[in-house]
């Protein structure tokens, strides 16, 4: 089977439009999403205009505020304290990779994390880990709520993790262990990827390499999510070999089409979230 993300975030758009339509009945306000954005990289300036777009059709406000390449850091930060105490902002995110004068960590240490959509703060990261309530980072979230679309009851499962990113493999361990399976997480350094892959009920790939895990990498009948973004030449592809792997899995996600799609839903899910816990 193969898993169609966009559909599957179109269901999780609807289902937060619908929400969003009934919180604002109540209580005449709606969630609100401001994006930081630094500089002119092409990827990234899509990557918001995507946002936009997704937040308006589910009825978020959205605000981008654009800073050239070279603003200094002092002032970004400045900005994300005034937008902390803006009781209409419901969440705040701040597009990466940042300039080199940025500093990164200090950046998001700023977000107030009752509005740090991404779920990148370190109080949120903790939280995750101590399987306190938290805000999840978006492509784990996504990834989990396919995954829960295919296998409700994941108790007992060997979930194998490729990729050990605090962006996805760290937090996507915590997700699934909090979900009672097994896990066991592979990286650069790992002596046998191939036979830890082997084990896996669940495999999420989140590493990078393109093509990288084969048929034969891949137990029969497992769940295989799929979160690389490769180039080959002019085409995408993810970190598993698809056209290898389809026929031998349960269920698998495709690159493109697949885990993205969700990500975005997921970040309009967590802005929905941090409005309600506010």
């Amino acid at each position: 089977m193969i898993i169609d993300g966009k559909k599957e975030a179109e269901i999780l758009r609807a289902e937060i439009k619908k929400e969003i339509i009934s919180l604002k009945d109540k209580t005449n306000r709606v969630p609100g999403l401001t994006v930081i954005l630094v500089g002119d990289f092409a990827p990234s300036q899509i990557y918001v205009r995507n946002k936009e777009k997704n937040s308006k059709e589910v009825g978020i406000n959205s605000n981008i505020i654009k800073y050239s390449k070279d603003v200094d850091e002092k002032e970004v930060l400045e900005k994300i304290k005034e937008l902390n105490n803006d009781k209409d902002v419901s969440g705040i995110l701040v597009q990466l990779p940042l300039p080199a004068q940025i500093d990164k960590e200090k950046i998001i240490n700023s977000i107030d994390p009752s509005k740090d959509v991404d779920g990148f703060n370190p109080i949120n990261v903790g939280n995750l880990a101590s399987g306190y309530k938290a805000i999840v980072p978006c492509t784990p979230l996504g990834c989990l709520l396919l995954i829960k679309k295919i296998e409700k009851n994941l108790t007992g499962k060997h979930a194998v993790i490729v990729g050990r990113s605090n962006l996805n493999g760290k937090p996507m361990a915590q997700l699934l262990l909090k979900e009672n399976c097994t896990v066991t997480i592979l990286h650069s350094k790992t002596k046998d990827l191939k036979t830890e892959c082997q084990k896996a009920d669940i495999l999420v790939a989140a590493v990078g390499v393109a093509k990288l895990i084969k048929a034969d990498w891949i137990k029969k009948d497992s769940i295989v999510i799929d979160v690389g973004i490769n180039k080959i030449g002019d085409k995408i592809v993810g970190d598993v070999n698809f056209d290898d792997v389809k026929d031998k899995v349960k269920a698998i996600t495709p690159v493109p089409g697949g885990v993205g799609p969700m990500t975005i839903a997921c970040l309009l899910k967590n802005t929905l979230e941090c409005f309600k816990g506010r």
